[in-house]
């Protein structure tokens, strides 16, 4: 469950870089393609790693979602701008929080994966 999340939320990002590309200008939607392109490709690779080695995929995507998750809190003084109605970055402020929800709920569920597979290995050892 949690690799195809991981998977999911890699093609989500890098679709979001893509639309980032045509909707903003040339130098920020550049800027965005890269920033989504690395972010994505890294749980890209985080995905592919968990299909041989399942706990260092996951964690690596829980590194990547939490470097996400800070990033978008930096972003979000430009969301409440964007709300208040400064359309100066034009949608980027929305395409970043949307990355950062993106980031936010991967980080939770590899949180509650990293959890019950504790309290599975506690369980099996309270058994011997």
């Amino acid at each position: 469950m949690i690799r195809a999340h991981i998977f999911i939320s890699a093609a989500i990002i890098i679709g979001l870089g893509f639309l980032g590309m045509s909707q903003l200008g040339e130098a920020a939607g550049m800027a965005f393609l890269l920033g989504s392109m690395t972010l994505g490709g890294g749980f890209l690779i985080c995905g592919l790693f968990s299909i041989k080695m399942l706990w260092h995929g996951i964690v690596g995507a829980g590194v990547l979602a939490l470097l996400g998750v800070g990033r978008g809190v930096m972003n979000l003084p430009d969301l409440m701008k964007f709300l208040a109605g400064d359309r100066g970055r034009g949608l980027a402020p929305i395409l970043e929080f949307i990355v950062f929800l993106v980031c936010g709920v991967l980080l939770v569920q590899v949180y509650k994966t990293w959890s019950a597979e504790r309290l599975r290995k506690m369980m099996i050892e309270e058994e011997e």
